[in-house]
């Protein structure tokens, strides 16, 4: 197969995305720090200015609304969201605001961001906004200046690389992935970056978690959620997962290395013998491995690597092995 540039860019160097799609929002205000720890799942209290954290907000039954990124800058707190997501959340934490000096602003047209990948990314990103990144610790996040306007700067790896992701003003953008291109990062296409995102076996909302999903069932709570924060929306359900089910769920979230060169749609049945046991939720053809993968949802049962399964498709079944994630590593 024939391996595209960007992709090879993004493995041996640096590349950039265009993250403009994706929803940002600016928490402002006195008590903005205890009321985001009091409704998402991670410790947002314990943050310091210029670090950040993953994190999600559930509802009171322990579904996801949506995952995030959350940046404090010292004097706010930087929301960076799924693609569509940002409304939903905008208004699901404006519902909870009651007497607390908060407040919420959507800067998702203001503002752009480019997310900058590869072993080579904190040198090109440095050299594109003139700062040294390169000691950056994940979420860690700075202001600068860049042609006289102000940068947001953060590390987060992704895609299975190194990462930082740059939020300017939308009518610096261009000039910002000009920059970035003169330093040698070079554009990455939607497409690479989903073949990048599924080899490193990270799942992406809405595409393989919902509004139906529970973080356990897609491995995110070692990184979204803590368990001694104190109370959140969905908490108990957690919990009660956690203590009393011994963390047993019905389904989970697995890799599936598939045989041949066909590369299942969306919503593909996954087969265990000749019965359904799951959905194929996304799927890639890989070109570190020559052959096609998957994320999908499986019962439990299923779940261990080296178990092997099959995916519906219109030309028979594809034969595939559960396997652990990533599928490729850095």
């Amino acid at each position: 197969m024939t391996i595209p540039d960007d992709y090879t860019a993004a493995r041996l160097a640096a590349a950039v995305a265009g993250l403009g799609h994706r929803g940002r929002i600016v928490v402002r205000g006195a008590d903005r720090k205890s009321f985001l720890h009091a409704v998402l799942t991670n410790d947002i209290a314990g943050l310091a200015s210029g670090s950040g954290c993953y994190t999600a907000f559930l509802t009171p039954q322990g579904r996801m609304v949506a995952d995030m990124n959350l940046f404090d800058l010292g004097d706010a707190a930087l929301i960076d969201t799924p693609a569509g997501a940002g409304q939903r959340l905008l208004e699901r934490l404006d519902q909870l605001i009651f007497s607390e000096d908060v407040q919420l602003g959507d800067v998702s047209e203001a503002w752009g961001c480019l997310g900058v990948y590869g072993p080579r990314a904190a040198e090109a990103a440095g050299a594109a906004i003139g700062a040294d990144l390169a000691a950056f610790a994940p979420f860690q996040n700075a202001r600068l200046a860049f042609r006289g306007d102000t940068l947001v700067a953060a590390r987060r790896d992704g895609l299975g690389l190194t990462g930082f992701l740059l939020f300017a003003a939308a009518g610096q953008v261009e000039a910002l992935e000009a920059a970035l291109a003169e330093a040698g990062a070079v554009r990455m296409s939607a497409a690479t970056a989903e073949v990048l995102r599924v080899e490193a076996g990270e799942p992406a909302f809405p595409a393989d978690m919902d509004e139906a999903t529970i973080p356990l069932e897609a491995g995110i709570e070692g990184r979204a959620v803590s368990f001694t924060k104190g109370c959140f929306p969905g908490q108990e359900v957690l919990v009660r997962i956690r203590d009393r089910g011994h963390g047993r769920i019905a389904r989970k979230l697995v890799g599936v290395a598939l045989d041949g060169s066909s590369v299942p749609s969306p919503g593909s049945p996954i087969l265990a013998g000749d019965k359904e046991a799951g959905r194929v939720t996304s799927a890639v053809m890989s070109p570190a491995l020559g052959r096609p993968v998957a994320l999908g949802y499986v019962h439990r049962d299923l779940a261990e690597p080296g178990t092997a399964v099959a995916v519906a498709s219109g030309a028979g079944p594809i034969p595939g092995t559960v396997t652990a994630l990533p599928f490729v590593t850095p």
